[in-house]
C-alpha cells in the first residue's frame, strides 16, 4: 500500500475511537509510524523509521514484540504490589508509632523489613523476563 494510503487508513481507524499500533521498517512508514499512537520500527530498517518508532524491535523476530507486551505487563503488576505493600505497612505501622507501640528501632526494622520485601519481590522480574 502507498505511504497516503497507510496514512488515511490510519486516520480512518483512529477517527472510530481505535488505538492504532504500526509496525514499519521504510521511509515511507516514517510519517504513520510518528501518526499512530503506538508505533514499532523493525530494527533492521531505515534510521528515519527508527527515529519516529516509540520502540525499535532489534530483531525481525515479531513474537519478541508479544514477549515485550507480557514482561512490561508483569511489570506493572509488581509495580502496583510493591506500591500496595508499601502503603498498608505504612499505614498500619505510623499510627502504632504515633501511639508508642513500636519503638524507633522497631520501626527501623520494619522499615528495613519492608524495603527488603519489596526488592524480593521486584527480583520476580528478572526470571518473567528469562522465561
Amino acid at each position: 500500500a502507498s505511504p497516503q494510503a497507510k496514512h488515511d487508513f490510519v486516520r480512518q481507524l483512529q477517527a472510530g475511537g481505535a488505538v492504532v499500533a504500526m509496525i514499519g521498517d521504510g521511509i515511507n512508514d516514517a510519517p504513520v509510524l510518528a501518526q499512530a499512537q503506538v508505533s514499532v520500527a523493525m530494527g533492521g530498517g531505515s534510521q528515519l523509521a527508527r527515529t519516529q518508532a516509540d520502540l525499535v524491535l532489534l530483531s525481525e523476530n515479531l513474537s519478541h514484540l508479544l514477549r515485550g507486551v507480557v514482561v512490561a505487563r508483569g511489570t506493572l503488576a509488581v509495580i502496583r504490589q510493591n506500591l500496595l505493600w508499601s502503603l498498608v505497612y505504612n499505614l498500619v505501622a505510623l499510627p502504632l508509632a504515633m501511639a508508642g507501640y513500636i519503638t524507633p528501632w522497631m520501626a527501623g526494622i520494619g522499615m528495613s523489613g519492608s524495603s527488603l520485601l519489596v526488592v524480593l519481590n521486584s527480583l520476580r522480574l528478572q526470571t518473567m523476563a528469562r522465561s
